[in-house]
């Protein structure tokens, strides 16, 4: 068998003009289209899906993490806290009372700015967000490819039903959580093959719908398999996917088997499986700055603060140079795929600092699209007059 076929050469199609692309529409794609277009830039949100929100929506991982960090002091501001609140709009959830204007300060010290949401109501929110801010949604197309002139990507290859097109740009977004267009434009990238099989889904039983959270143990610095887990998955292969995806499923088939069994006379069905692969962490950008949990530094170019969800205490900046890319300047990724190592890369890939990084991403692009060039004054001044906190000082007492 060939090992390689040749092609022959073929001019592609334009199909649009933009000022910024966002490549994936999770929280980090989401945020970063909408800031982007709140600094007046023309923007396409590409996906490849049929829905918004990524692990959030069609992956049933209802847990908007918090976004304080444990000792009652606010952290994650600007579009991460919307984001929170967008998701309990229809009132099928709501954020604990003492986080809403007026709460009692001092249970801010006990209970976490922590929401678990209706999936099903946040993607629909999710869509009219983004269109009721002129972003032009792109649903069934695949990034591909790159075209980059010199140390700047000027377009965007795709693939959808209409066959192979471009669309060119003067920024764009990498929110693909796997760093595809990282990976194409040439940035260095770095890959994981240590994500375990894991499927949050809903199914009836004795005690009605009830959402059921499996996953086999996962080492939160990417390092390894956790003993009795038979394989890691990587996230950046077809075969990879597939495979991740088939043992999730059977973990999910063997849980109902077990549910049948504990409750014979009980009606016992799936209700709502996930329709995304439950990735953590899979491939991402290794730029100027690479961000690990034991990095407590406040950085001159911090574009917002993240707490530790896993445990109360720590506080971190994240720089833009996390989030930029090094061959292309005008490239700026977001969400899990940010320059993040080990317990860092852990700590990013969540929603509160998908959503920061992908409004950081967003406003980022569309300074660069507008002046060609990043001042990191002029785009902390557009995080901080958003609300977004930069700085530790920012940070209020209980």
């Amino acid at each position: 068998m060939n090992t390689h076929l040749s092609e022959a050469a073929r001019r592609i199609p334009v199909r649009g003009a933009y000022d910024v692309i966002v490549a994936g529409g999770g929280i980090a794609g989401v945020a970063a289209a909408v800031a982007a277009a709140r600094d007046g830039a023309s923007v396409c949100l590409l996906e490849k899906a049929y829905a918004l929100g990524g692990l959030a929506t069609l992956g049933l991982v209802i847990a908007y993490l918090p976004l304080c960090d444990g000792r009652g002091h606010r952290v994650s501001t600007g579009l991460a806290e919307e984001l929170l609140l967008l998701s309990t709009r229809d009132g099928s959830a709501a954020p604990p009372a003492c986080w809403q204007p007026g709460g009692d300060r001092e249970l801010r010290t006990q209970q976490r700015y922590f929401v678990e949401y209706n999936a099903a109501s946040y993607l629909l929110a999710l869509e009219r967000f983004v269109s009721d801010h002129g972003v032009a949604l792109l649903y069934d197309v695949r990034v591909v490819g790159v075209h980059r002139r010199r140390h700047r990507l000027d377009a965007v290859i795709i693939e959808s039903k209409s066959g192979r097109e471009a669309i060119a740009c003067r920024a764009a977004v990498d929110a693909t959580g796997d760093a595809d267009l990282c990976h194409f434009a040439g940035e260095h990238t770095v890959s994981l093959s240590t994500n375990s099989a894991a499927g949050w889904y809903y199914a009836t039983g004795p005690a009605g719908p009830r959402l059921h959270k499996l996953y086999q143990p996962f080492d939160p610095a990417g390092e390894r398999v956790p003993p009795g887990v038979e394989r890691g998955y990587a996230g950046d292969a077809p075969e990879e996917v597939t495979a991740h995806l088939l043992a999730s499923r059977r973990m999910i088939r063997d849980h109902l088997d077990t549910l049948r069994a504990e409750a014979p006379e009980a009606p016992v069905h799936p209700l709502l499986l996930p329709t995304f692969p439950g990735f953590r962490m899979t491939r991402r950008l290794a730029a100027a700055v690479e961000m690990d949990a034991e990095d407590r530094r406040e950085y001159p170019d911090s574009i917002g603060l993240i707490g530790n969800w896993r445990s109360p205490g720590p506080v971190y900046s994240i720089p833009l140079r996390a989030l930029q890319g090094v061959a292309c300047a005008n490239l700026f990724a977001a969400g899990r795929c940010i320059s993040a190592r080990r317990h860092g890369w852990d700590m990013t890939r969540v929603i509160p600092a998908c959503a920061l990084t992908g409004e950081a991403a967003g406003a980022a692009a569309a300074l660069c699209a507008h002046r060609r060039a990043v001042r990191i004054d002029a785009l902390q001044a557009r995080l901080l007059a958003r609300g977004v906190k930069i700085r530790m000082a920012q940070i209020e007492e209980p």
